[in-house]
């Protein structure tokens, strides 16, 4: 079962870093930096700021190759997509329940066995939260 704490939950800025990162990994500072800057807009010491704050926060995991440091995703991109959906129905949409999965099949980052799999995280993630309620 997946863990369910606040802290891993990456923000806005930290998920433009997440992206290419979800698509080729490991990739270094650099090439994070220009995969994300048209959207970011930041200079590479921003981006790179950004992933070590990322890794001590548990987002990435770092390690070296051929002498670089690479960073790759701690959390795959459908537990990290079931984490931010979850806070959002209970946090902002004040609803406990289970969440319609309908809501994403037209979704361009996301296959329909994707969809599948988001739907079995969330519904983890729902009897995480009844557990913890008892």
């Amino acid at each position: 079962m997946m863990k369910t704490k606040t802290s891993k939950i990456p923000t806005d800025f930290e998920l433009k870093l997440l992206r290419p990162l979800w698509q080729t990994s490991p990739l270094s500072a650099r090439e994070v930096h220009d995969a994300s800057v048209a959207e970011t807009k930041w200079s590479y010491s921003a981006t790179r700021a950004t992933l070590d704050r990322m890794v001590t926060k548990g987002l990435l995991q770092t390690e070296p190759i051929h002498g670089v440091k690479t960073f790759r995703p701690q959390h795959a991109k459908l537990e990290t997509m079931a984490l931010l959906i979850r806070d959002f129905a209970t946090n902002i949409l004040c609803t406990d329940g289970p969440i319609p999965i309908a809501a994403f099949s037209q979704s361009k980052l996301l296959d329909q066995s994707e969809i599948a799999d988001l739907e079995t995280l969330l519904e983890e993630l729902d009897a995480e939260q009844k557990d913890r309620r008892r």
